[in-house]
């Protein structure tokens, strides 16, 4: 059999806004108000099998449910951790292309780790993900698909703790969000709308993390959605950023770090900078020292620091700082009043960093 072809996936009910959704059940000879019916059901009831859609006609939910909802995602693997407290699941697309989500329960919240794109194209040496390249783009109902099935899975009591519902969705798997800036934001407003046109998240419990994409990251400020900022940092000084971060040739430290302040003023979201801590690398005092000096330079209060131990792949020169190196990091942070907490690394022990699993299977 051939390898299916690499494209644009099929539309899908995700994709579409109220209007466009509306246009599309009329086209397929319903009424209008169908597709709130639908809506409520996709996002509501976190369903798109036409058998629980018992409100609709018998006649037509074969009709539009084969029109407006391709399979999109294929579970080919599924990995758990931390008591099946950390779920992480590998899913094939329509073409065949690979990607990653993680769902990890904690108590009070459950966080689902999303992809956005296939592969990454920004080359980060420590990244698994990054070695592998970017094959493209995902669409807004291939990012929505990961949080609608994950969701259900909570509510169905697929994951350890019992029947539960999704609280957080952060975009920190396989993938740069900003570079596929419309399709991510489109994503994000059907995570925020209110039931039944999204999953009726708060704006706040959503993540969108960038290595520092500044013209992006301004973008984002302007679109009345308060959603947190995570720039990916991982060093201070440009001369070492520019080995593990390569886009920092084209937009610096100081750069980067007034685009995320001008997204703090903008939105009053604090801002997360994510910082992966690599033995002898970036784990110096006097780097610690120099990031809370650039981080107090633009003012008080709008940035807290997640420093991560990094979860190194197979075969990789990368490994994490000792704890007494990362012990001595934090406190450097935190003496300069630097809001400072470790990063719960889960699911270490299923390839946890995003890319691993995909690197494994192959093409």
């Amino acid at each position: 059999m051939a390898a299916p072809r690499r494209g644009k996936p099929p539309r899908h009910f995700a994709d579409l806004d109220a209007e466009a959704r509306a246009a599309a059940v009329v086209e397929l000879g319903e009424r209008p108000f169908r597709a709130k019916q639908l809506a409520t059901h996709y996002f509501g009831h976190l369903t798109d099998t036409p058998e629980e859609m018992t409100d609709l006609p018998a006649a037509s939910r074969d009709a539009l449910v084969g029109a407006l909802f391709p399979p999109l995602l294929r579970e080919v693997r599924r990995l758990e951790a931390d008591k099946g407290a950390t779920v992480k699941t590998l899913w094939h697309l329509h073409d065949g292309v690979k990607v990653e989500s993680v769902l990890m329960r904690y108590p009070g919240r459950a966080t689902l780790c999303v992809s956005s794109q296939a592969g990454c194209g920004m080359a980060c040496p420590f990244c698994a993900t990054g070695q592998l390249g970017l094959t493209r783009n995902l669409s807004t109902a291939e990012i929505v698909e990961q949080v609608r099935r994950s969701a259900r899975a909570l509510v169905d009591g697929e994951v350890a703790g019992g029947p539960g519902r999704l609280s957080n969705v952060v975009f920190m798997g396989m993938g740069e969000p900003l570079a596929n800036y419309r399709t991510v934001v489109e994503a994000v407003r059907r995570f925020v709308a209110p039931a039944p046109e999204g999953f009726g998240l708060s704006a706040r419990n959503v993540t969108v993390s960038t290595v520092g994409l500044v013209p992006a990251i301004d973008k984002l400020a302007k679109e009345g959605i308060p959603v947190t900022l995570a720039l990916s940092l991982h060093a201070p000084d440009d001369a070492l950023r520019g080995e593990l971060v390569p886009i920092n040739t084209r937009w610096t430290v100081d750069e980067a770090l007034d685009a995320a302040r001008r997204y703090f003023e903008a939105t009053g979201r604090r801002v997360s900078i994510e910082y992966a801590l690599i033995k002898d690398m970036n784990d110096h005092a006097w780097r610690a020292d120099l990031l809370g000096e650039k981080l107090n330079a633009r003012g008080r209060g709008w940035v807290h620091v997640n420093p991560i131990p990094l979860n190194p792949t197979p075969g990789s020169i990368w490994t994490a700082s000792e704890r007494h190196v990362e012990d001595e990091f934090v406190a450097r942070l935190r003496s300069h009043g630097i809001p400072t907490t470790v990063r719960d690394t889960r699911g270490s022990d299923i390839d946890g960093a995003c890319g691993q699993l995909a690197a494994e299977e192959g093409p």
